[in-house]
């Protein structure tokens, strides 16, 4: 059922860094956030566009390889930035609003943190579950004992031969994180409806045909000849997120809206959105699926 109050509309694209954006929306404004925010800052570069010195790059850091020389500190740079932002989220939100927050498995403690510690309620983790298109990134060591100069022909093939094909400790990815969490609500859950409608769920969608669960499969999108997006995540996934948590006519906010899906997703649905992405390139992007998707 429609809120009279919302009629929907085309989604409202804004470039610029969200942390100065969020601050000049209006308090109380939103009813639901679904957002995939980056993962690995130190892999990006000031627009969080692909760099090659990080996680995101190719070949070997320090004499490992890439993505197995983990940093503690990545994961609390970023806790540090995601949680000014979350500050403001939460402030954005209408009382009982929910965020759903796509996370990397390793680093999905520090977004929770970042969460929890912003004043909201952590509420569950959802599996976004897939199996097609997922790289295997364990590595052999082969190679890396070949290089080694302290050793001869004779002795690095006794420990390459020790090694027995081992690889470093990567199984094949298949799943992304979403966090679920909930701004306190005003009053028990019925007040919080009838004030706010927020805080409660839509069970009555399905994604698989039962109820809603918290594994939801669905295999990653093929990108578009003009969206080169690295991290493009499921439409008819995104659909589903907003159609549980949210109600027609509602307003949907994705702060790091990328190719822009969330914006998409929330037309089919017939919701309300704002996004706001820092690249200029990823709003255009997502510009023009939106214009392809109201033609």
């Amino acid at each position: 059922m429609s809120d009279p109050q919302f009629e929907p509309g085309e989604p409202k694209l804004l470039v610029g860094d969200c942390r100065k954006q969020l601050a000049k929306m209006e308090a109380g404004s939103v009813h639901l956030v679904l957002t995939d925010p980056p993962y690995f800052l130190d892999g990006l570069d000031g627009d969080w566009k692909k760099g090659t010195s990080g996680p995101r790059g190719s070949g070997a850091i320090g004499g490992l390889p890439i993505g197995m020389k983990f940093d503690v500190a990545q994961g609390k740079r970023l806790q540090a930035f995601l949680t000014p932002i979350n500050q403001q989220l939460f402030r954005v939100l209408k009382p009982g609003g929910f965020v759903l927050m796509f996370a990397s498995p390793r680093l999905f403690h520090r977004t929770a943190l970042a969460v929890e510690d912003a004043g909201f309620e952590i509420r569950d983790q959802y599996i976004w579950q897939f199996t097609k298109r997922a790289q295997f990134k364990a590595f052999t060591l082969d190679h890396f004992v070949q290089r080694r100069k302290d050793m001869t022909a004779q002795q690095k093939a006794r420990v390459v031969k020790s090694l027995e094909g081992r690889r470093t400790p990567q199984l094949r990815p298949q799943f992304e994180s979403i966090l679920c969490a909930q701004k306190p609500r005003d009053g028990t859950f019925v007040d919080n409806w009838l004030a706010h409608k927020t805080g409660l769920i839509d069970v009555s969608q399905t994604l698989t045909g039962t109820v809603p669960s918290t594994v939801m499969p669905a295999e990653k999108p093929h990108k578009a000849q003009y969206n080169g997006h690295l991290t493009s995540k499921p439409l008819l996934l995104c659909e589903h997120l907003i159609r549980v948590f949210s109600r027609e006519g509602q307003v949907v906010l994705d702060p790091f809206v990328g190719s822009g899906t969330t914006c998409v997703a929330a037309l089919r649905t017939r919701r309300r959105s704002i996004g706001i992405d820092i690249n200029p390139h990823y709003v255009q992007i997502a510009q023009t699926r939106i214009e392809e998707e109201t033609k």
